[in-house]
């Protein structure tokens, strides 16, 4: 990972600047990924981590008013939000919005309506095994854990190239935060892209192969996850750990 762009950057975020009405939440983030790499996006609370994850997913807020994103050259800012879907970018946002009345395999249906290839039940199964054992039951009864793998689960369904995950370790018990980091690091061996933004940074840190610290809306530090972990003065200054 670099925090300047690169021509052959497999995933680039450049200058970009993102606004709530008024309020400028991320300031000229720039940023290059390699493929497959699993990226932390840590900081302190209303550091602008789920605001910089929305604006790469063209979510509707907040408002990228400049700067660029792209995924294997794809001109990502220039889309709508179905369209950086249809690229293969993937949010899965902190609520998790499993979709209330429909079982797990109905959610994971419903991630392939727009007719894009996706995975077979057996692939999503073999990374998740509880939601197989659960796949006939209604989302919104699994426990917080299993909603967060479904929720990861509908997200890969879709053969995605990025997966842009908002603190999928929230609330979870260690076991089941486990479970989800042996998929994750499944994942990045298939070659999918992560970027991670978690409250739990040194569980985070552990994960990734590089970190960025956001601090006001702006790149404070770019380099190796070990970095930080190795840094006590960089993580009591911008983590507060």
């Amino acid at each position: 990972m670099s925090d300047s762009t690169t021509a052959n950057a497999y995933f680039e975020v450049k200058d970009l600047k993102a606004y709530y009405g008024d309020s400028y939440i991320v300031q000229g983030v720039s940023f290059s990924v390699n493929e497959g790499e699993i990226v932390a996006l840590l900081g302190r609370n209303g550091a602008g981590k789920t605001s910089t994850l929305r604006a790469i997913a063209r979510a509707a807020e907040p408002e990228v008013r400049s700067g660029s994103v792209q995924l294997q050259g794809q001109q990502i800012h220039e889309m709508q939000d179905f369209e950086a879907a249809l690229a293969g970018i993937q949010l899965v946002p902190e609520d998790r919005r499993i979709i209330p009345g429909l079982t797990v395999e109905e959610n994971l249906d419903i991630a392939c309506i727009a007719g894009d290839t996706g995975w077979e039940y057996e692939r999503i199964y073999s990374l998740f095994p509880r939601l197989k054992e659960r796949r006939k039951q209604i989302g919104t009864t699994l426990s917080g854990g299993e909603q967060q793998m479904l929720a990861i689960a509908r997200a890969l369904a879709r053969d995605i190239k990025l997966l842009l995950l908002d603190e999928p370790y929230e609330g979870l018990a260690p076991v089941v935060r486990h479970d989800i980091e042996k998929a994750l690091l499944e994942v990045k061996s298939m070659g999918i892209t992560t970027v991670l933004v978690e409250q739990n940074a040194v569980a985070a840190l552990k994960l990734a192969d590089s970190a960025l610290i956001l601090d006001t809306g702006e790149i404070v530090f770019s380099g190796s996850a070990q970095e930080v972990l190795d840094n006590e003065e960089l993580r009591h200054e911008y983590l507060a750990i």
